[in-house]
């Protein structure tokens, strides 16, 4: 039977199987959980033995790349949830494998993977991504795979890490429409005068755009957001089919997310927000910063052959002419498409990564 997807069809009977990947079951099969003897636990349970939390958790060296998940067959991991300091969120690099590719379909830090990039605990209460107290991430972006699916996370600490994590994911049929989840971290920092930021380009093929995380940090004084997205899809070249009028207005904000009497006011809903938001503190903390995200989950961005998506970086200057800004920007942006993989930029080093 294939995979029920959506809560639409909730109440709806399926021969899927369910199975969860853990370090208290790091392989999913059926019946083999908290079966450990060794484990990040085993201390504790000294007194109570095997299936008293011995494995509750992961060490992972500097440099390491360690393997959280490695799935055969054919189903869709439904969701993931993982925690870890909040020193290492940018120090990590997630990344997801579908049908034995050598390349990755997802390289993202895992704090920008859970719109949380800037190294501080911002709640997130989405539909796809919830981040509860205190540093819950949880991923509920569906991911098919008809053969095989593998998620690692790489170390660029200098420390060891500890990692917990769950996968559930569910064994059946999957459509033969469905495509491969795939998400991409860039970054412009800073943001060269009179340029763009790009959020993805070179994608080629065809599927949906599902969404964009976005960390930015303003290096100028005033209003920073009235730079347009723009989608170029499907052949186009100067200029984009869809072209947003204000970075705050494709947030679903308006008026620079200023309340009257408030300021700068952050929100968090099913399907957009201003989640985090970072004031200078007269000191060391210099630079506003702020995390915002826009899920296109009830109107995913089609396209067919090929697709390209920037975002300009516009404050004002005297005259009532605009600015182009020189500011940090991160993104994550969030799509499908029917490949397994895609071109990606380098692969940041723990420099580019850094939050500084």
């Amino acid at each position: 039977m294939s995979i029920v997807f959506g809560s639409g069809h909730l109440s709806r009977l399926s021969g899927a199987q369910t199975r969860s990947i853990s370090a208290e079951n790091p392989t999913g099969e059926k019946g083999r959980g908290a079966m450990a003897t060794e484990g990040t636990g085993a201390a504790a349970a000294r007194d109570l033995g095997r299936g008293w939390k011995v494995s509750p958790s992961i060490r992972i060296q500097p440099g390491e790349v360690a393997t959280l998940a490695d799935i055969r067959g054919e189903g869709a991991i439904q969701h993931i949830w993982l925690t870890t300091h909040v020193r290492h969120w940018r120090r990590l690099i997630l990344r997801f494998y579908w049908e034995d590719d050598e390349a990755p379909a997802v390289e993202v830090p895992v704090g920008d993977f859970f719109c949380n990039g800037w190294g501080e605990y911002s709640h997130v209460g989405s539909v796809p991504v919830v981040v509860a107290p205190n540093g819950g991430f949880n991923s509920y972006w569906e991911m098919p795979f008809r053969r095989a699916a593998r998620i690692t996370i790489e170390s660029v600490a200098t420390e060891e890490v500890v990692l917990y994590y769950q996968v559930t994911y569910a064994l059946a049929e999957v459509p033969e429409d469905a495509a491969y989840f795939h998400a991409q971290w860039r970054r412009s920092n800073p943001l060269p005068y009179k340029d763009v930021h790009t959020l993805l380009q070179g994608i080629q093929g065809s599927g949906h755009y599902v969404g964009t995380y976005l960390a930015w940090q303003v290096n100028s004084n005033g209003w920073w957001g009235e730079g347009e997205i723009k989608f170029y899809l499907d052949g186009d070249t100067e200029f984009p089919t869809i072209c947003g009028t204000g970075t705050e207005d494709y947030f679903g904000g308006a008026w620079n997310f200023d309340v009257p009497g408030q300021g700068y006011t952050a929100y968090t809903t099913p399907f957009l927000g201003l989640n985090q938001i970072i004031r200078p503190d007269g000191q060391y903390r210099s630079q506003q910063r702020f995390g915002m995200y826009r899920w296109h989950i009830p109107d995913p961005i089609r396209f067919h052959q090929d697709l390209r998506v920037t975002i300009q970086a516009l404050g004002w200057r005297s005259g009532g002419r605009y600015l182009p800004l020189q500011d940090d920007i991160a993104s994550t942006a969030f799509w499908y498409q029917r490949e397994t993989s895609s071109p990606k930029p380098p692969t940041p080093d723990a420099d580019a990564l850094e939050v500084v």
